[in-house]
């Protein structure tokens, strides 16, 4: 082979040695680097597990700016422009040199941008964020995981800080072709006990049930796969500035992702490696027939997933439906009502409590909550000292379910399921529900009586009297002892009276005397 040949062959092997450098580089853009739509530019995160760069969804011409998980072109996680897509590939993503993330259209018009300068580099990590960086700091200036879109990752974060206002919320693709926002949200609910919600708008779809300190209380199938997935609540304790709820992945887990799709449904899912596809760990969403639908069988209703036959839909003990001609239609809204009244004196509860065991609890954004109570018996005690409490239940069932906090309902009950798990609701009733007197009835029964008694006194007191009046005024007329009839006198004073009273041949003697004399 000739010198030249050869050094030919050097300087090209030399050129493909740098540009495949080059090429496991290119995770991060420098300030004045960019990334071309037309050359069909991308960063590759360092282990290669995502990718950034320009797509077009499904069978839209559209052009977005986006991350995707490289093992599935069409799985994208993040979009940028959202809302303003390019409509030709001669969109340009630049990081400028006032360190700030632009997208720019074939006009060079600023489509999107980080809003964020002084930072050094832009990189694309492993973790599938893309973050703006001042040197080597892990102090990220931005990061794309504070702008979520209708996916979470490991490492991301659900939920508010309430001193800047800041909320991390997922918001679905409006179709499988457009990832504009959509109908459905997920946001970490903070009122009561954190919870994770699907919106519709403003209407409220679906909620996973509180967090137990484990997982959220209706969705226990999450405790199969906490030792790959750890889930994580921060902010519960102490005075937080936010709470967040999330979780990561241990080192050598299969990729995952979590999904807000565009139907309203909810997943978990993860890659599996031999099939080449994603699989759901399970679904949750609007669109479950069963009981997933948020309120189903409403305000003090019980779903009961295994009751088809029923229509799912049931009563908690000491309750029955509020219209059980609709109840026949299979209309549930109306809820149920309770059988007997509860009862409150001296400022306490005279009922009892009914265990209603596993089942997801009742919406707690109303509901009281106290994470310092130490054990059950002191939420039973506050309970009976309340008489507005209607239910209450563990906050916390970390060491068997009695070990801190508790949640008090004094409002409607609403969304209650039976599900597969060990926390239980204490409901309140009446005693009348367990086959014991109501503390009212005795009372009032004595009231009764006194009354009844008293009146017939006095009926009888008044009837005394007015007989005693009638004679004082007419008396019967008295017959002699010869038999002849004579004619009553009238009784006109008390001495005549008096007379009445010593006999009827007394009164008349001097009369006799007289016609003797005669």
């Amino acid at each position: 082979m000739r010198p030249t040949s050869q050094l030919l062959l050097l300087l090209f092997l030399a050129c493909i040695l740098l540009l495949s450098i080059q090429t496991s580089a290119a995770d991060k853009l420098e300030k004045g680097q960019n990334l071309t739509d037309s050359n069909g530019d991308t960063l590759v995160s360092a282990g290669g597990s995502f990718t950034l760069g320009f797509f077009s969804p499904g069978v839209s011409t559209k052009r977005y700016l986006g991350i995707w998980f490289s093992v599935s072109n069409d799985t994208v996680y993040w979009v940028a422009n959202r809302d303003d897509p390019l409509g030709d590939t001669s969109g340009m993503f630049v990081f400028n040199d006032a360190a700030t993330l632009v997208l720019l259209d074939g006009s060079r018009r600023t489509v999107w941008s980080s809003d964020f300068s002084s930072g050094s580099a832009a990189q694309l990590l492993d973790s599938g964020n893309l973050v703006v960086r001042n040197g080597s700091s892990d102090a990220y200036l931005w990061q794309s995981f504070d702008h979520p879109s209708d996916t979470l990752l490991p490492g991301m974060k659900l939920g508010k800080n309430f001193w800047t206002k800041t909320e991390w919320q997922l918001t679905s693709w409006r179709s499988a072709d457009d990832p504009s926002p959509g109908d459905y949200g997920r946001t970490l609910e903070t009122k009561g006990l954190p919870e994770l919600v699907l919106w519709r708008g403003n209407v409220k779809t679906y909620r996973t049930g509180p967090w137990n300190g484990l997982y959220f209380n209706g969705v226990p199938e999450a405790s199969t796969y906490t030792n790959m997935y750890p889930l994580h609540m921060t902010g519960l304790t102490g005075r937080s500035t936010e709470i967040t709820y999330g979780y990561t992945a241990v080192p050598g887990a299969p990729l995952t992702r979590v999904v807000v799709n565009h139907t309203g449904v909810v997943e978990p899912l993860v890659w599996n490696t031999d099939t080449g596809a994603w699989i759901s760990f399970f679904s949750r969403g609007a669109r479950d027939v069963t009981c997933e639908a948020y309120g189903k069988c409403g305000a003090s209703g019980l779903c009961n997933p295994e009751a088809a036959l029923s229509g799912f839909c049931g009563c908690l003990p000491g309750f029955s439906s509020v219209s059980a001609s609709a109840w026949q239609m299979k209309q549930y809204a109306g809820g149920c009502q309770r059988d007997a009244v509860l009862e409150c004196r001296g400022g306490k509860t005279t009922g009892r409590f009914k265990v209603v065991s596993g089942v997801k609890l009742p919406d707690t954004q109303n509901a009281t909550v106290d994470i310092d109570v130490a054990t059950l018996e002191e939420c039973e005690a506050r309970c009976y000292a309340n008489c507005s409490c209607l239910a209450y239940a563990a906050a916390d069932t970390r060491g068997g379910g009695n070990r801190s906090g508790y949640v008090m309902w004094a409002d409607a009950i609403v969304d209650l399921r039976l599900i597969d798990n060990k926390q239980d609701l204490y409901l309140r009733l009446s005693k009348s529900e367990f086959g014991e007197p109501s503390v009212s009835k005795f009372p009032t029964r004595i009231v009764i009586i006194g009354v009844s008694v008293s009146v017939i006194i006095i009926v009888v007191l008044l009837a005394f009297f007015f007989f005693i009046w009638r004679r004082s005024h007419n008396p019967v007329p008295n017959t002699p002892d010869n038999g002849s009839p004579n004619i009553a006198l009238p009784m006109r004073s008390v001495r005549a009276l008096s007379y009445y009273k010593r006999g009827y041949r007394r009164f008349f003697r001097p009369k006799h005397h007289w016609q003797r004399r005669i």
